[in-house]
């Protein structure tokens, strides 16, 4: 009777897969997926060295994404506005603060103009040297006188307090400067005051 027993009659180890089962070749497939991703350019995970990461630090700088030049440009421009508002704001305030003290001193540029329209500032007198000194000094400190006559009107700097009807004009002119203006850099610490001529048709 033993003759009778075929080899596909043997029983199977119970726990062993069938070599003809459809999970067999699905779980070769699978195992060999795991065993790719663990292994990355022939280095495994578990080998992966602060050298690997500095290495990979140096070729994304070397070769920048496109991603990270546009921050680089966005951070670089921030930084240029940056710089351009602090620099104006510093130039505003040093003119502030300058002005605040040159105000000071306008009264007395006033009498040294009064006193050279009446000639006391002729010669090498002791006055007409410290009235130089004076206006030398505070020119350093960019202070710019303004108003001449002869110059055309400009109500933005200029302010009539009396006004001279002339046929010898075509536009308003400044006919004479009573008191005169001054500029602090861009900044207009006083307009000049002038009489103005207008024209007439007589």
């Amino acid at each position: 009777m033993a003759d009778d027993i075929r080899p596909e009659d043997e029983p199977v180890a119970e726990g062993a897969p069938e070599s003809g089962a459809p999970g067999a070749a699905g779980e070769t497939a699978a195992a060999d997926a795991a065993a790719a991703d663990a292994t990355a350019d022939g280095i495994e995970e578990d080998e992966l060295t602060v050298q690997d990461i500095l290495d990979a630090a140096d070729r994304e700088a070397s070769d920048p994404s496109n991603e990270h030049l546009a921050d680089l440009k966005r951070i670089t421009a921030e930084y240029a506005n940056y710089r351009k508002r602090t620099e104006a704001n510093r130039e505003v305030e040093r003119e502030r603060v300058v002005g605040d003290v040159v105000k000071v001193l306008l009264p007395v540029l006033d009498d040294l103009h009064r006193a050279e329209k009446h000639g006391d500032l002729e010669g090498d007198s002791a006055f007409a040297t410290i009235a130089a000194k004076l206006r030398s000094s505070v020119e350093k400190l960019g202070l710019t006188p303004f108003g001449e006559v002869g110059e055309d009107f400009d109500p933005t700097i200029h302010e009539a307090i009396f006004q001279q009807p002339s046929a010898d004009v075509t536009t308003e002119t400044v006919a004479d400067v009573a008191e005169t203006g001054y500029r602090l850099g861009s900044t207009l610490l006083r307009a000049a005051k002038v009489v103005v001529r207008v024209p007439s048709d007589g």
